[in-house]
């Protein structure tokens, strides 16, 4: 059972509920800044949540946990599972990154400008600095450590042509590209 309490937020007290259903986030059962811990149903919602979220938009503000399934999930920070055919993250991530395609596990963008930490399962994926795997069409990476990517073309600036050898591959590759 899921129970409502009380989350401090930025040093704000902000309710903390189980359940939003939301057709946008201004027309929602409760404000965009409120925590849900629990579930969210929605054609576009976003608020901070932990927890499960369905919906066509699904949108967090804030640090965010949990499972977002929908067409386009978008976030400040989140842990847990963004499962979409675009997924976004402003500044970190940690988890998974994927989407139902073709039934396969990937979707056809997924991006996190700050850390990704984990698994991005897509046509394109995007991560400032990768920690973890990225599994594509085209993968880019701006710094790994550590990170190995998987597509047609995968893309490290920061590595160097086959200088560090075998820490590091290549600044761009095809089929695979590391860093340690």
């Amino acid at each position: 059972m899921i129970l409502a309490g009380v989350a401090v937020v930025n040093g704000v007290a902000a309710q903390s509920l189980p359940f939003n259903a939301s057709l946008t986030p201004d027309r929602a059962l409760h404000n965009r800044s409120e925590q849900i811990n629990g579930v969210t149903l929605s054609v576009w919602g976003e608020n901070p949540q932990n927890g499960l979220a369905l919906g066509f938009v699904n949108g967090s503000i804030e640090q965010s946990t949990g499972l977002t399934l929908g067409l386009l999930n978008y976030t400040e920070n989140y842990t847990g599972v963004h499962w979409g055919l675009v997924n976004l993250a402003v500044d970190d991530f940690t988890g998974w990154q994927g989407g139902p395609i073709f039934g396969l596990l990937f979707s056809i963008l997924n991006y996190t400008g700050g850390t990704m930490t984990g698994l991005q399962i897509g046509g394109a994926n995007y991560a400032g600095r990768l920690s973890g795997v990225q599994i594509g069409l085209v993968n880019y990476a701006q710094t790994a450590d550590p990170g190995v990517q998987i597509g047609l073309l995968n893309l490290m600036p920061e590595n160097v042509w086959f200088d560090q050898l075998p820490n590091e591959l290549a600044p761009g590759m095809i089929l695979v590209n590391w860093r340690f």
